[in-house]
């Protein structure tokens, strides 16, 4: 009897034991993981913007320790949202060294994009006034070249505003495309892409 006593007594002892330090780290767990939250909050604009991939592994880790934080689970919140400080405090250096990036790409693009579209309507201008078009270029070619280049005009002179509004990575972004349509416009033309029309990745 006094065994069974001792026994009971000393799980009881155990579970309590047990709650106890549940309970003391649940406060900081609640702490970190908070902590994590405000300090990503101010830049998850920006991160998602220009350096999605890390923007995404931090949003995934701060998901996976509150999750934890809900079911009760305190040491792994805590672990987990400790390990989230130091990448969030790179990401104004990664965001800030992309932003020098996109401005670079830009300068190239603003530069030779021009250079890109006059090419291509030269060329048009010429197959359109011709009474005969070389082998491999049909009326329909020319028809879709001149789409394009209007196209990829408009889109070149909206990238220019947007731009000058801030946004240099949207109009990366849109200009790269449009560019990699025309190259393939001039290809259709037996064109070559003129040097230093520019690119940017």
């Amino acid at each position: 009897m006094r065994l069974r006593s001792f026994i009971v007594l000393s799980i009881v002892s155990v579970l309590a034991l047990g709650a106890g330090a549940c309970a003391n780290q649940k406060a900081p767990a609640e702490a970190a993981v908070k902590a994590a939250q405000d300090a990503y909050a101010p830049v998850s604009a920006e991160a998602m913007k220009y350096v999605p991939d890390q923007a995404t592994a931090i949003q995934a880790g701060i998901v996976s320790a509150q999750d934890a934080l809900t079911k009760g689970d305190y040491q792994t919140a805590l672990t987990k949202a400790q390990t989230l400080p130091s990448q969030i405090s790179g990401l104004s250096q990664a965001i800030a060294a992309r932003k020098t990036q996109l401005t670079a790409q830009w300068a190239t693009l603003a530069q030779g994009m021009p250079k890109l579209l006059e090419a291509l309507k030269s060329r048009v201008d010429i197959l359109s006034k011709s009474k005969s078009l070389p082998s491999g270029i049909t009326k329909l070619t020319v028809d879709n070249a001149k789409s394009a280049l209007d196209s990829a005009s408009r889109t070149f002179a909206d990238a220019m505003t947007t731009a000058a509004s801030g946004d240099v990575a949207t109009a990366v972004s849109n200009v790269n495309i449009s560019r990699s349509r025309i190259v393939d416009v001039m290809k259709s033309l037996n064109m070559q892409v003129p040097p230093g029309a520019g690119g940017g990745q």
